[in-house]
């Protein structure tokens, strides 16, 4: 006879954030928080959200789009918020924001239809770019330059599109921001895979609070859960292996 079970897998979206809060209390071990411990704790989860956006690729971030070309353009930027300013025209989905950094790109002809085309576009350091003795060039954009501002993430393209580029797209992947905290009621933007991990990243936070002596063995459970989430999170590929061939007394 067969288990009886739930039926469902959605912990991750019905895990609230005071859930949440309340299950990293309890691992540094302190129950019945309220009032301005769960807003200290509210505001280190999205700490802790903004620390990870420096620990390299979170792959549940990662979006494509298109981005519209214009004749002697060599700058497109995307903001943080619509209240910062307008991104720039993208298809099929316009107004793109919270864009944090561009994984990498082509020059895409023909978007619509069979005859659809990628160009490799090489992504260049500050220097390189620097290196560039007219930005304005005009011709077919084969380079790209990244830089990361507070409130915005500007794409510069080498060289510019001329006339008959600029009827084509950057198509890009990039890396959205996670999002922010909202109501205590509120899921996260965060996987299954990343629940463990976000749980006791935020008990180690509250530890540097609360618990002081608990510091580095809520460290080393963080680290621990971390580095196996992002394992997982990894983009597989096949596998193929060759086994080696011995030759006796060679």
């Amino acid at each position: 006879m067969a288990n009886t079970t739930s039926g469902t897998a959605t912990f991750d979206k019905t895990f609230s954030i005071d859930e949440i809060i309340e299950e990293a209390f309890e691992r540094i071990g302190l129950n019945s928080v309220a009032g301005y411990q769960m807003k200290s704790a509210r505001r280190s989860l999205n700490i802790l959200f903004q620390e990870w956006g420096n620990r390299g690729i979170h792959y549940w971030e990662i979006a494509e789009t298109n981005i519209d070309m214009i004749e002697g353009q060599a700058e497109y930027k995307f903001f943080r918020e619509s209240a910062d300013g307008t991104s720039a025209t993208t298809t099929p989905t316009n107004g793109i924001y919270g864009m944090s950094d561009v994984l990498e790109a082509h020059l895409r002809s023909n978007r619509t239809q069979t005859t659809q085309s990628d160009s490799p576009m090489t992504k260049v350091d500050r220097s390189t770019y620097g290196g560039f003795s007219n930005k304005l060039s005009k011709g077919t954009p084969n380079q790209y330059f990244v830089q990361r501002f507070i409130d915005h993430v500007s794409i510069q393209v080498y060289p510019t599109p001329d006339s008959t580029n600029a009827s084509k797209d950057m198509h890009i992947y990039y890396i959205k921001r996670i999002q922010d905290i909202g109501d205590y009621t509120n899921a996260t933007d965060v996987p299954f895979r990343f629940v463990p991990c976000m749980v006791s990243g935020l008990a180690y936070y509250l530890s540097q609070k609360y618990q002081p002596q608990l510091i580095q063995p809520m460290k080393l459970a963080y680290e621990d859960e971390f580095a196996r989430a992002l394992a997982e999170d990894g983009s597989a590929s096949s596998t193929h292996i060759t086994p080696k061939t011995y030759y006796p007394g060679t």
